[in-house]
């Protein structure tokens, strides 16, 4: 099948190696793109977080990965990481040129801007300041009345000491070896007053630590782009901003933001307090049965408690209006249809409706992926696969992407509107609903694997530490 945007990745690739055979040949020496594609692997500098690099439950993932590796892909080559322990350690390993580059959601500064080369802004984000809920909101940094706390180096650091002359009795220290995370973290518990974060940071880890809360944004947007040394010849660095134009021609790229933070928009401070008591109390009852029949459907155990939460909160005895009952809320129909002989027994709840959802997996065409395929499927356990299809149809038929769940979600809300579902076979659905159980599911999910990392890491506790930069090769996907 004819692929427009596969041909205009080869294309540029094709571009970029002819520019270097070129300057080669005036030359007698292999330029920097050449290297790489002569070794067959490029050096990457980033950081461990939740913004950037980290390993998933199926492997590394991150927003800087999922960007890095495609790059990787179009160059035909491997992707090398190395994870700096902080962003003091990662500026001056770049600016040794002990890699090709960073992608490590660097903010783009002017005082960066004269020792490095930025690609294209793959997001924008505000710098917030943070504290904890239950104290006084302050609503400028004049007003700050404890101890402010940044990441040292950072573009938080430089903010403050611009704006510094603006407030005569703005204070503030910097830390050279925690993260943006651990500084949050430590407002949380009250160790520090204020730390300030970028948006994305905030966003992310306010579904963790739900104490905290944004006072207000300090000076304008700002845009994260990868970094590259001003030393180094430019032919990798005019590759890379070739790939970004690509990946924004494409649309792409918006996908990739949809992926890792479109879930996001709706943070609900008491009920993920609720759901981080349930999981304390009510989980560790049923954690062997998820695990369980997660291994017997091949499907993350995790993701399995998250859809039941948000289908009974891990009530087995959970019954609604329509007549849907337990752990997994099947309807009689679905009951039968899986062999689910008790719907109020917690292990048959579990089995039939992790069953029934991999089955829903498997009838969506091959060429959708996950996560996509992920969502999908979860909106049509809730509204039935029927429904589902219907949007789709809706969706392509106005210009989307059918097998998208970022294009499909946008048009689930119109199953409800008259104009559109009298045309549609199944008719009549709750779509909005159905936008909402995906995204509360996947904030279910992402919180659930958060808290079962931090017990793996608690259990490392007494392992040997690994060195202060670790080298990683990226798996093949």
């Amino acid at each position: 099948m004819f692929n427009p945007a596969r041909l205009q990745s080869v294309l540029r690739t094709a571009t970029a190696l002819l520019v270097a055979s070129l300057v080669s040949a005036c030359t007698g020496e292999l330029n920097e793109l050449e290297k790489v594609l002569q070794k067959g692997e490029f050096t990457v500098l980033t950081r461990n977080a939740g913004t950037t690099y980290y390993e998933g439950g199926n492997g590394p993932t991150g927003l800087e990965y999922d960007l890095v590796k495609g790059f990787a892909d179009e160059l035909g080559v491997k992707a090398r990481f190395v994870i700096a322990d902080n962003v003091k350690e990662l500026l001056n390993m770049l600016a040794e040129e002990k890699a090709h580059f960073a992608a490590a959601g660097l903010t783009v500064t002017e005082p960066r801007m004269r020792w490095l080369r930025f690609t294209p802004s793959y997001q924008s984000v505000s710098q917030q300041l943070i504290y904890r809920r239950g104290k006084k909101r302050p609503k400028n940094l004049g007003e700050l009345d404890g101890h402010l706390e940044v990441v040292a180096n950072s573009s938080h650091a430089e903010r403050l000491k611009r704006l510094h002359h603006r407030y005569g009795n703005l204070d503030w220290s910097e830390n050279d070896e925690l993260e943006s995370d651990d500084l949050l973290t430590l407002v949380a518990v009250q160790f520090l007053d204020y730390t300030i974060a970028d948006s994305n940071e905030f966003t992310l880890n306010q579904r963790f630590i739900p104490e905290l809360k944004v006072a207000f944004e300090v000076g304008e947007p700002q845009s994260l782009a990868w970094a590259f040394p001003k030393g180094a010849d430019p032919s990798l660095y005019q590759a890379a901003i070739d790939y970004f134009i690509g990946l924004i021609q494409s649309g792409k790229l918006a996908k990739l933001i949809e992926r890792h933070y479109g879930h996001l928009d709706r943070f609900d401070y008491v009920g993920t307090r609720t759901y981080r008591r349930h999981i304390a109390e009510r989980l560790p009852e049923y954690r062997k049965v998820f695990e369980y029949v997660g291994k017997e459907t091949g499907l993350d155990w995790r993701l399995l408690a998250a859809i039941a939460y948000q289908e009974s909160h891990w009530n087995p005895k959970a019954v609604s209006p329509t007549g849907v009952r337990g752990m997994m809320m099947l309807t009689k129909e679905t009951a039968e249809y899986i062999g689910v002989e008790k719907r109020t027994d917690p292990v048959q709840s579990i089995r039939g409706g992790s069953f029934y959802f991999r089955k829903l997996l498997e009838k969506f065409p091959q060429r959708i992926t996950d996560p996509d395929r992920t969502w999908l499927a979860l909106a049509a356990y809730n509204i039935g696969f029927g429904h589902l299809e219907d949007t789709r149809i809706i969706t392509q038929q106005l210009g989307g992407n059918p097998d998208s769940w970022k294009d499909v979600k946008v048009h689930l809300p119109k199953l409800r509107q008259r104009k559109w579902y009298k045309n549609t076979r199944r008719g009549y659905a709750r779509g909005n609903e159905a936008l909402r159980y995906v995204e509360n599911i996947r904030s279910y999910y992402d919180i659930l694997v958060w808290m079962d990392e931090q017990e793996r890491a608690r259990a490392r506790e007494l392992q040997p530490k690994p060195p202060a930069a670790l080298t990683i090769d990226t798996p093949a996907l």
